[in-house]
């Protein structure tokens, strides 16, 4: 059993029943909290093991609110209390006296700092307005609705019970998104929810599913012009010039922006470095360039060896180059990434993001 697995059984065994008799007494505010598992932590990607387990690992689950204006202090307070009531101990685990370092991840939270924690507090207020519903649609909505999740990105964001919502429907600027840290969105938009009677908070992670068009051209520009510069034209002239250390790292750049680029062409967001090779093994589109990056980097560079790895960043370069034409990304016809790079950002329709140099956006 998982972390995620853990979490949903002890919401379903004690907190759903918790939730149930604390709305008892305030019924009106049935349609406004929603619960699951999302944030920090590999549980909520599904990618923790027994290793996991030694830190920052419990049975426990958050419970989002929505502003004072709805959800006041003292309800707030009470659920607080009726949450830290819960059984410490659940099937072998202990939920820890402490908080982790950086705050609650686990228990009541309002919805608004959970975002402005995550994309700053101009845009956490414009998505909360953008995706909260209306009055009428709250009170229709006050049954629960079946889960909705989202295990380690896009799997359950479209769920046909809730209006969806799209990136490009939110009055959140190009310039915004440059801003945001790639984590933080998967942050927002992993795991999963295990109710969310208004549907607001599944709007939200819908809104931040993955970046509008022109955002994944730009990103997706610069990490091909990267991997270019690296992985096509650096390597070999660093072993040219017996700077074997220099090429590891050229090495390192093209693997870098090679995973960067794999994760843009599945419309994923990519976990921090801890992850990104777990993850990338999972993707739907090239995930078998997994196996050729880490060769690429946990290599030697002796003029054997040099060789092959050169004949693999070219193959890499290959299918990558594959995919952006499969996607209609791109309209040069070569093998220089930093041709498709170029044409990859000829296609950004906004004209200022178009114009931002190539590697604004990485």
């Amino acid at each position: 059993m998982n972390g995620l697995e853990l979490s949903r059984a002890y919401y379903e065994t004690y907190g759903k029943p918790m939730l149930a008799e604390f709305l008892k007494e305030y019924p009106g505010l049935e349609p406004h909290i929603a619960a699951g598992l999302i944030g920090s932590g590999s549980e909520c990607l599904g990618f923790d093991d027994e290793v996991s387990q030694d830190h920052d690992y419990e049975p426990g689950f958050c419970i989002f609110l929505p502003g004072e204006d709805i959800v006041d202090r003292r309800s707030a307070f009470l659920l607080e209390r009726a949450y830290a009531k819960l059984p410490k101990e659940f099937m072998g685990f202990t939920r820890p006296l402490m908080q982790p370092v950086g705050g609650a991840r686990r228990g009541v939270l309002r919805t608004e700092e959970f975002l402005k924690d995550r994309v700053g507090t101009e845009s956490a207020g414009l998505l909360i307005q953008a995706c909260t519903a209306s009055a009428e649609a709250s009170v229709s909505a006050a049954a629960p609705l079946d889960p909705v999740s989202a295990p380690a990105a896009e799997a359950s964001l479209n769920s046909s019970s809730i209006p969806a919502v799209s990136p490009e429907s939110v009055p959140i600027s190009h310039w915004e998104w440059l801003t945001f840290n790639e984590q933080s969105l998967l942050e927002v938009t992993n795991g999963e929810l295990f109710c969310d009677p208004s549907g607001d908070l599944t709007r939200i992670r819908q809104a931040l599913a993955f970046y509008p068009e022109p955002i994944r051209r730009k990103k997706l520009a610069g990490h091909l012009l990267l991997m270019a510069q690296a992985g096509q034209y650096n390597y070999q002239r660093c072993i040219r010039h017996g700077e074997s250390a220099a090429a590891q790292l050229a090495v390192f750049e093209f693997a870098k922006s090679a995973i960067s680029a794999i994760f843009l062409l599945n419309r994923r967001y990519q976990p921090y470095y801890k992850w990104s090779f777990r993850a990338l093994r999972s993707l739907g589109k090239l995930s078998i360039e997994a196996e050729l990056l880490e060769f690429l980097i946990t290599s030697g560079n002796d003029d054997e060896m040099a060789e092959e790895k050169y004949n693999v960043i070219e193959g890499i370069a290959a299918d990558v180059i594959d995919e952006l034409m499969a996607q209609n990304l791109t309209q040069a016809v070569c093998g220089d990434l930093e041709k498709h790079a170029y044409s990859v950002n000829d296609g950004i329709e906004d004209g200022a993001l178009r114009n931002l140099h190539i590697l604004g956006a990485v």
